[in-house]
Order: C-alpha cells, then sequence, then structure tokens
C-alpha cells in the first residue's frame, strides 16, 4: 500500500514538505507507504486544451506531470499540497493538477485524496476549497480529518508549532490508512465500484 504526494510549493523542505511529511510518517505507521515529489521551481506549463492525452494517455508536456501519472499507477491513494499565495493555492501546483486531472483522472476514481494547503495566516480556506474540486469532478473519495486540512507558519519550523494543524494530518493519515484498508478488504470480498456513466 503506497500514498503518493505532490509538493506543490517552489521551496522543497519549506511548510509543505513538512507538512506532508507528518502525514506520511502517520502513515508508516499504520502499514502504508510513501513518496513525495516535488513540482519544483522550473515553470510548469498549464494546460492548453489540446487533448492529445485522449490519444496518447499522457500529457503533451513531458514533465513533473508525467512522472507523477506515472507513480500514480501502483499507488492507493494520493495527497497534494500547496502554500498559500494571495489567498490561492501556488502556480506550479495549479498548473500541474489541472494536466493531472486531465490526462489521467481515471487514476483517481474511486482512490481517496487528501488536499493540504500551509498558510502564514489567512487565505486557506479559498486555496483549499480550490484544490478539493478536483476530488469532486474524478469520482475520487475524500479523506477529512478533524478539521479543514491546514497548518499555519510561515516556515517549516512554525507549522511543527502548530499543534493543531500537526495533529490534524495525523488524523488526515489514520483516515488515509483506514480508507485505502477498507477498499482493500472490498476488493478482494467482491465489493466492486459503482459503474457511472
Amino acid at each position: 500500500m503506497k500514498v503518493l504526494m505532490l509538493n506543490g510549493s517552489p521551496h522543497k523542505n519549506g511548510s509543505t514538505y513538512t507538512a506532508l511529511t507528518v502525514i506520511g510518517e502517520e502513515l508508516k505507521k499504520y502499514g502504508v507507504d510513501y513518496e513525495i515529489m516535488w513540482v519544483g521551481t522550473t515553470p510548469v506549463s498549464g494546460c492548453i486544451a489540446c487533448s492529445s492525452c485522449k490519444q496518447t494517455g499522457k500529457c503533451v508536456f513531458d514533465d513533473i506531470v508525467n512522472q507523477f501519472g506515472e507513480k500514480a499507477t501502483k499507488c492507493d491513494g494520493f495527497v497534494f499540497g500547496s502554500p498559500v499565495y494571495f489567498a490561492s493555492v501556488s502556480g506550479q501546483i495549479r498548473s500541474a493538477m489541472d494536466r493531472i486531472f486531465m490526462a489521467y483522472r481515471q487514476l483517481f476514481k474511486y482512490k481517496p485524496i487528501a488536499n493540504i494547503v500551509c498558510e502564514r495566516r489567512a487565505g486557506g480556506t479559498n486555496a483549499y476549497d480550490q484544490l478539493n474540486k478536483y476530488i469532486g469532478i474524478s469520482n475520487a473519495l475524500q479523506v477529512p480529518s478533524k478539521y479543514w486540512n491546514m497548518m499555519i507558519g510561515r516556515n517549516a519550523e512554525e507549522v511543527l508549532k502548530d499543534e493543531e494543524g500537526v495533529q490534524i494530518m495525523q488524523n488526515l493519515a489514520k483516515n488515509m490508512a483506514w480508507l485505502i484498508k477498507v477498499l482493500n478488504v472490498a476488493e478482494s470480498n467482491g465489493i466492486g465500484t459503482p459503474e457511472n456513466v
């Protein structure tokens, strides 16, 4: 069992990475492995609506999006994380997710997904809502916690001082691990997923 995470911050080891690591280390306690991919600082092109992915099964731009899609085929759950910039997600993760969910949407069907945001002070609910739109359009299963999936802090050290935020990430991980195991039990007992039109 494995969860693939995407760090949508231009800071490789900043607050978003730290929050994802809190989730990952909690997942490991329940027998679920994890991997964090980083969008990086290289500009990520937005979707150009060329529909090439419908024929080839991958995005026409060969970058982090196709790397994520290739790894996603072997994963049981996903977490997308972003810092909050101007009450929104980072430009990198927005561009990447537009293309990921266009080219690889079928991989997320009936799979657990969680989104998290890290903010200095405000704007987190807007960014969190923005990320959650991808779940709703792909027949995915949203993983909840005891509060919205946010951590407060300017940097990695500060977010770890957000005790409630750490608990939220840990609860999210427990819920993710539980849901993955429930889905595996359902599948092994012949309970398939719904046939949607």
